[in-house]
């Protein structure tokens, strides 16, 4: 099979699979211990009073929503998951209304975020070259440039939403870049996430719909590639090989899909959540204009304190792990942000203190699935955050009630009005 004829003739998209659908039921949560749900607008306000409090009384909450999932809370059950991959799948990394079926692993839709071993292994190590710290270094100064025009539009307004004006653009163009799309398309990925991270209360034919979209966009990008090669990642997927062949079309296409979301809302949120930490925090804010040096390390201190990401994981099979009964296909999130604030793990857990020395956060995830693209997030946190304070040190929460935050397994401000010049 050519190249040509994996992704054109007869040959349409292969979206993710339907799988087992189970219905959600949203709505006010009795007691969070025994019926949570991460869509809640509570959660997405502010997850971690419910979180601190889940830890010292039920550290594993369970649900009936979704079909049934377990939210651990503690650093070392977190871990212990996160590792276990015999007992744990990673065919979902999204809890939602449905499932997809045991035999997509260890492939997933998305590899290899979805995979499981051995596959994963294989799946990873394709995409290391691109996101090695010599291969981040080199999109620094575009980056560094494309944050200076976005502030530059930002001339002379009082109040400007720092979520939507400016942090969300910048992930989006280093990712559109990487893959060789259009930069204009900005818009479509903004929706693309959203659909992808946030939608999962839509009912299960809308959602796919929405997904479809995804593909549909992604397949016709990469039959241009297939007629144009050029040098970028989605050429170098479509010409990769992986034991002795070249990728199925939705590997690709699944690998694409991961890339779009992930690299774009994870990112997108950390810068958000630093600059309404920076915002709400001026001696935080006054000592990283005064000693910007400080930078690195206080980013590390702002990836724990407000880590975006959760995962899910499946469970293989029925089994009494830790106290909790668990039962095929039940669902579990792995909340990084929960294990972040662990104070068996952290001293002043629920601190943001900018200059700790001994940080070893989990923001980026443990275990195989530890995020591959951590170093070029930290790169577009690290300039996002120095070119906002070297252009604009000066800055407030214009109304701290219009600040709003994703629901989800990814958080971070949607919306985030800062006033200008005054804090």
């Amino acid at each position: 099979m050519t190249v040509d004829d994996r992704f054109t003739g007869g040959f349409r998209k292969q979206g993710p699979p339907t799988g087992t659908r189970n219905e959600i039921v949203t709505g006010p949560v009795s007691d969070w211990a025994t019926d949570f749900s991460h869509l809640e607008p509570e959660w997405a306000a502010d997850p971690y009073p419910i979180q601190d409090d889940l830890r010292a009384r039920c550290p594993i909450a369970h649900t009936g929503r979704f079909g049934g999932g377990w939210l651990p809370t503690r650093y070392e059950d977190v871990a212990a998951i996160a590792y276990d991959t015999e007992r744990f799948s990673s065919r979902s990394i999204i809890m939602s209304n449905y499932r997809p079926p045991a035999e997509i692993a260890p492939v997933g839709a998305t590899p290899p975020i979805s995979s499981d071993p051995p596959f994963h292994h294989d799946a990873r190590r394709l995409l290391l070259p691109a996101f090695t710290k010599k291969a981040v270094a080199r999109r620094e100064e575009a980056t560094r440039a494309f944050c200076h025009s976005l502030i530059d539009t930002l001339k002379g307004a009082d109040v400007v939403d720092a979520a939507r004006d400016y942090a969300q653009h910048i992930p989006i163009r280093v990712i559109a870049d990487m893959l060789g799309f259009p930069p204009e398309d900005g818009p479509r990925f903004s929706r693309f996430v959203e659909s992808a991270l946030e939608g999962v209360n839509l009912p299960p034919e809308e959602r796919m719909a929405r997904m479809d979209e995804l593909f549909d966009y992604l397949y016709a990008q990469i039959r241009d590639h297939v007629d144009n090669p050029r040098d970028d990642l989605t050429t170098y997927l479509v010409d990769a090989e992986l034991y002795g062949h070249k990728l199925q079309p939705n590997h690709v296409a699944g690998t694409i899909a991961l890339l779009l979301i992930a690299g774009i809302d994870t990112t997108w949120s950390a810068i958000g959540a630093s600059l309404w930490h920076l915002a709400k925090t001026p001696a935080d804010r006054e000592r990283l204009v005064a000693e910007p040096a400080l930078l690195p390390t206080a980013m590390e201190e702002l990836l724990r304190a407000y880590a975006p990401v959760t995962m899910a994981r499946l469970v293989k099979q029925d089994m009494h792990w830790r106290g909790a009964e668990m039962r095929a296909d039940d669902w579990v999130l792995l909340s990084f942000p929960a294990a972040n604030r662990d104070p068996e793990q952290f001293e002043r857990a629920g601190e943001v203190v900018i200059d700790r020395e001994v940080n070893r956060h989990v923001a980026f995830g443990l275990g195989i699935h530890r995020c591959v693209g951590s170093h070029l997030a930290r790169m577009e946190l690290r300039v996002a955050l120095e070119v906002w304070l070297e252009r604009i040190p000066v800055f407030g929460l214009a109304d701290p009630t219009a600040v709003t935050w994703a629901a989800g397994q990814v958080r971070g401000p949607r919306t985030l009005p800062l006033r200008l010049g005054r804090a």
